[in-house]
């Protein structure tokens, strides 16, 4: 089935640091006695609180809804009262409206369809089962799921890749799912091919993970067309882009959707949930987070419930290890620093990061020696240095004109830059300039 080349263009060999967490089984966090669930977690429109204050909820339930196509319900992590709904910062760093729950320790559920025959449900119905219990790609963008599964006809899909790469330094979440859960994680991509009547399924794991990869094999079977393949290990091979040509050999272009190559691409997170909610009637209201970092005493692998504080898990996993110079949502190339660490974890965090203040010294900024190495670094064929030249000049028609939109904001080039030049941070904050400029005219 694999016809590509394992690897892709350009990129960069980082530091994994994945030791402090990559052999710790995943552990449950302690329900927070607080949780405050925010109703924008996703790609879209945000959702519209279908609860009111002093109202009871169970955990699963429904609590946010939105008419918009594209956008995610949001349910209850915990069982108890909505005390208030208020505006408070995500990780995201965005203000949105939240749902604050009072947990009453019953741990009562709320009752959903489930079932444990796949061949009984059609591709409509998997469908609506993914959109009804508001599963996102777990990966990172949160896209919603039954939208990039709803695929228009005119586009034949052929291959369906479960990202299994985690490339991302620090974080070993997907990876310990996969160890711990490779059965969830192959029904759920079984699910995913029926629901796009597709034969082939890839699941891509870097060769730096080697058990998972061995766990994933050892419960599939032949009948099922799915195949377990070994990438080179390298930043971002994660990325939609990089893991479509690594598997397929197949290259996407500026602006194009992986359906234009005949590919969906999921997170295997996310295959675990779409499996959760169809054997379990189990919507997405948790989620595997990796706090780690010299600067936590104790790093793990933790299942916590979406709106717990971000503060509680760091506490959770022992507090702080000396003073936090950063603490970043997610990894270091990708990831979002925080200033307030009582926000709420969301659909979308994957990791807790905490520096050292000796790891987040600045380095002086120096001229561009032109020596090219961000050019061989990015993975989307750019010139990093001109359109973040352009950018720090606030020459928005310039840096369009070098195809800014096409950077997929991996890091990679600031990364490698030997005169530290804020090359990814600028070219990130144009292309909201041109997005911004794009939809005034």
């Amino acid at each position: 089935m694999n016809q590509g080349k394992l690897t892709f263009k350009g990129g960069v060999h980082v530091p994994e640091n994945k030791h402090f967490t990559e052999h710790k089984p995943i552990e449950l966090a302690k329900m927070p006695q607080f949780a405050y669930i925010a109703l924008h977690q996703h790609i879209g429109a945000p959702c519209d609180a279908l609860v009111n204050v002093g109202d009871k909820v169970k955990i699963g339930q429904k609590i946010g809804e939105s008419g918009a196509f594209v956008s995610s319900s949001i349910h209850a992590s915990i069982a108890g009262t909505v005390k208030e709904i208020k505006a408070m910062y995500t990780p995201s760093g965005m203000k949105t409206k939240c749902v604050v729950i009072e947990n009453d320790y019953s741990e009562e559920m709320y009752e959903q369809l489930k079932t444990n025959d796949l061949s009984q449900l059609t591709a409509k119905e998997i469908i609506g089962i993914v959109k009804e219990n508001g599963i996102t790609g777990i990966g990172g963008a949160c896209f919603p799921a039954h939208v990039k599964f709803s695929v228009p006809e005119d586009k034949p899909i052929d291959t369906v890749i479960l990202n299994g790469a985690e490339c991302e330094p620090y974080l070993t979440g997907d990876h310990r799912l996969m160890l711990e859960y490779p059965e969830a994680v192959v029904f759920g991509l079984k699910a995913i091919k029926k629901a796009l009547n597709v034969e082939n399924g890839v699941i891509a794991v870097e060769n730096n993970k080697m058990d998972a990869i061995e766990a994933l094999k050892s419960v599939i079977k032949p009948e099922d067309g799915i195949e377990v393949v070994a990438l080179k290990t390298k930043y971002p091979q994660g990325g939609e882009k990089s893991i479509i040509y690594a598997v397929t050999g197949r290259s996407l272009g500026t602006g194009a959707l992986p359906m234009e190559v005949g590919c969906v691409v999921s997170n295997v997170a996310t295959s675990k949930a779409i499996a959760d909610a169809i054997l379990l009637g189990k919507p997405l209201y948790e989620r595997v987070v990796t706090v780690t970092g010299k600067g936590i005493k104790e790093p793990k692998n933790i299942m916590a419930r979406v709106g717990t504080p971000l503060s509680e898990l760091i506490e959770q996993c022992g507090g702080f290890q000396g003073k936090p110079g950063k603490i970043i949502c997610g990894g270091p190339m990708m990831g979002i620093t925080q200033f307030y660490i009582g926000a709420p974890l969301i659909k979308g965090t994957g990791g807790i990061l905490v520096l050292t203040e000796e790891e987040t010294v600045e380095e002086p900024v120096l001229p561009c020696i032109k020596c090219g190495k961000c050019i061989e670094a990015c993975p989307s064929g750019l010139q990093p240095i001109f359109i973040s030249a352009y950018a720090l000049k606030n020459n928005y028609e310039k840096a369009d004109s070098f195809n800014a939109m096409a950077c997929v904001e991996c890091g990679a080039c600031s990364y490698v830059c030997p005169a530290k030049r804020p090359l990814a941070e600028s070219i990130k904050n144009i292309k909201k300039e041109i997005l911004a400029k794009r939809k005034k005219s």
